[in-house]
């Protein structure tokens, strides 16, 4: 098989939709363990028992969709336009209502008005909005992106981040939860092996994920692509490790 030129990876990793939170156009192009805990299951009983639920920062609403039974009320929330429509087509037709909403505070809805808050991947949780819209013995179940994921490429485009290396923490959310009036009842932090098989992945990645590099562009970074492509035909893969923290706190009675 011919190896594919770095034009043609770039190319095609530019051409890709990066609508939606489905990173299904890597399969066969990168690989990443999954946490231990399985969050998408655990999200699932839990929804099956609940009365009143919302997933905050649904994204397309892939991973909620999964779910085989949702409460009498099922709500999401998402900012970014595109997913918003993606949300809408995938989870109007399972009876779920998707709520345009901005990632800051405050969410639009009333006090104590769900039982259980679930949120895969938020770019911030807002603990004390968390805390309001909760009922007294509701939980938040969510799982987080822990600190300096995926980190070996942030800092191959930006150099060392020693301070942003500090962020996200499981500690940090721990606390800023339990100030918020919420109970940590559970805790788990796990490092998890990527690899990225060519520079197109790597592309489509930080295109998907906007925060990684901010500002992100193939013409801006091009000479560094082009560094990378080098480096994974002679060396393989491209090596990274994401951290995910799994979270559970509970609204006291």
């Amino acid at each position: 098989m011919t190896e594919r030129s770095f034009e043609e990876l770039v190319a095609e990793a530019e051409a890709a939709s990066v609508d939606g939170w489905d990173f299904s156009w890597l399969n066969g192009r990168a690989t990443e363990e999954r946490p231990s805990w399985g969050y998408a299951r655990s999200m699932a009983e839990r929804l099956a028992t609940a009365k009143a639920a919302l997933d905050i920062q649904t994204g397309g609403g892939e991973v909620l969709a999964t779910a085989p039974k949702f409460p009498p009320l099922m709500v999401a929330t998402e900012s970014w336009p595109p997913n918003i429509a993606k949300a809408t087509q995938l989870l109007h037709p399972l009876s779920v209502a998707v709520v345009a909403d901005s990632v800051e505070p405050p969410l639009p809805f009333a006090d104590n008005a769900f039982d259980l808050v679930v949120s895969r991947h938020p770019v911030k949780a807002w603990w004390r909005e968390i805390a309001r819209v909760l009922r007294p013995n509701g939980t938040y179940f969510a799982q987080h992106v822990g600190p300096s994921s995926v980190f070996e490429i942030v800092e191959f485009f930006l150099g060392p981040q020693p301070e942003a290396r500090k962020k996200r923490t499981p500690e940090e959310a721990k606390t800023e939860a339990e100030e918020a009036g919420l109970e940590v009842v559970n805790l788990k932090l796990e490092t998890l092996r990527t690899e990225f098989y060519d520079v197109g992945a790597v592309i489509y990645f930080l295109r998907k994920v906007i925060w990684m590099v901010p500002g992100f562009t193939v013409e801006r970074y091009r000479t560094k692509l082009l560094e990378m492509h080098h480096l994974i035909q002679a060396k393989g893969p491209f090596v990274a490790h994401t951290t995910r923290f799994l979270i559970e706190a509970r609204k006291p009675q």
